[in-house]
């Protein structure tokens, strides 16, 4: 399960670099964020992807906006239902093998203080939507404390309501395995793609 901010899909070059990492980490699950663009078709999707076993849902980005990519092997998870929402793209699965029924949100959060309270709600109706085991993760462009943002020193009101959305909706922050030897590998395009992303889900359920 990865999450990505890659700032842009734009280019043809940045995108066979996305293809060759992620045939190299075997992901059964892809969020992307920031695709940058606002109609995405097949033909880009599978050549981000790589193989015939796929299938996705996509946010468009608004003009060259945000955007949100989900993306999985269809060999391993079904589709059973899905909803695009504003900041989020929102799916329900069914394991392939166990039939095990989970809901997974891949998230582009706002950069405006004020339309954050937007994309809380938005996850909380999702949560209760279908009120099963759930992940949600990617880039919601806000931190918790202010040791995560170099030169920020102090709490904001912003801050602690993404805590009490995550407390809200009992949600636990999962470990990312991997992060480190993943920034080495991307080091030559970080100009291109960027690693910032958070992965959570109810307590109880985990997908490690």
């Amino acid at each position: 399960m990865l999450s990505w901010n890659v700032r842009g899909f734009n280019n043809p070059q940045k995108r066979e670099v996305c293809k060759n990492l992620l045939k190299e980490w075997k992901c059964d699950i892809v969020c992307f964020q920031e695709t940058k663009l606002s109609s995405l078709n097949s033909f880009v999707v599978r050549s981000l992807w790589g193989s015939p076993f796929l299938d996705w849902v996509v946010l468009d980005a608004i003009n060259t906006a945000g955007g949100v990519l989900l993306v999985w092997d269809k060999r391993v998870f079904e589709k059973v239902d899905c909803a695009i929402r504003r900041f989020s793209v929102n799916v329900l699965f069914k394991g392939v093998v166990d039939d095990f029924v989970w809901a997974c949100s891949g998230v582009y959060g706002p950069n405006e203080d004020s339309q954050r309270g937007a994309l809380w709600e938005e996850l909380s109706r999702m949560h209760s939507r279908w009120n099963t085991a759930w992940c949600v993760f990617g880039d919601f462009n806000i931190i918790r404390y202010p040791s995560e943002r170099l030169g920020c020193e102090t709490f904001s009101p912003a801050m602690f309501a993404f805590s009490d959305f995550i407390e809200g909706l009992h949600l636990l922050g999962l470990e990312i395995r991997g992060q480190i030897v993943c920034q080495e590998l991307i080091e030559p395009w970080h100009r291109w793609i960027g690693w910032n992303t958070l992965v959570m889900c109810l307590k109880g359920f985990s997908l490690v």
